[in-house]
């Protein structure tokens, strides 16, 4: 019987995850750290949190593991910095806390093209927090790449909306890799690897999880 921790659980991929964290009988306990409450649940926990200052002693970072779908994008965070304190600073930093308590497991919820040597700020930005966990030393740590997320989201997103369409109908003529990954699989393969925590570093490419 396992406790969850996951951070990002109000976004797209998040919400997805939760619901399947809370219908599955191997986990005991959820805890989700957010900015905004959560409809109430009996197997879930939901700290209101402000991601820039982290409660460091809270007992509830004992968790058996972590899975982590926090993010944003450029038009939400406003600039460079403030996107890479969200989609960097704030998983690495809920990453030490988690492991510091006993963790075991890790999975993230990465991007198709992450790479810290990239030119491009949001690929060099993911790239950087894959090997700054890696760097952590987590007994199992679990790095999901997906392309394109299907599903709907709460906040607009025009531009990705719009590549998710047009990929849709291409779906058929495009290589795995860049078809459209539902967000319910997505959730399925963070949860499944979360709760396994098979020993190691594993990379799931988009084409993986189609």
């Amino acid at each position: 019987m396992t406790a969850v921790m996951l951070v990002g659980a109000t976004g797209l991929v998040g919400q997805a995850v939760l619901r399947q964290a809370l219908a599955d009988a191997r986990v005991t306990r959820v805890v989700a750290p957010t900015r905004r409450a959560l409809p109430a649940h009996p197997k879930l926990f939901n700290p209101l949190v402000d991601f820039e200052h982290l409660p460091e002693d809270a007992d509830w970072w004992a968790v058996d593991a972590v899975i982590c779908t926090l993010g944003s994008t450029m038009a939400q965070a406003g600039s460079q910095a403030a996107f890479y304190r969200v989609d960097h600073d704030h998983p690495l930093r809920v990453a030490q806390l988690a492991l510091r308590q006993g963790a075991k497991a890790f999975a993230l919820n990465s991007a198709l093209g992450a790479d810290a040597r990239s030119r491009v700020f949001y690929s060099r930005t993911k790239g950087e927090l894959e090997r700054d966990l890696r760097a952590l030393g987590y007994p199992s740590l679990t790095l999901v790449r997906p392309g394109l997320i299907g599903g709907e989201r709460q906040e607009r997103r025009p531009v990705e909306q719009l590549a998710v369409t047009l990929s849709s109908w291409l779906q058929p003529l495009l290589p795995r890799r860049y078809r459209v990954v539902p967000a319910e699989r997505i959730a399925h393969h963070l949860l499944a690897c979360a709760l396994a925590a098979a020993p190691g570093v594993r990379v799931l490419l988009s084409e993986q999880l189609v």
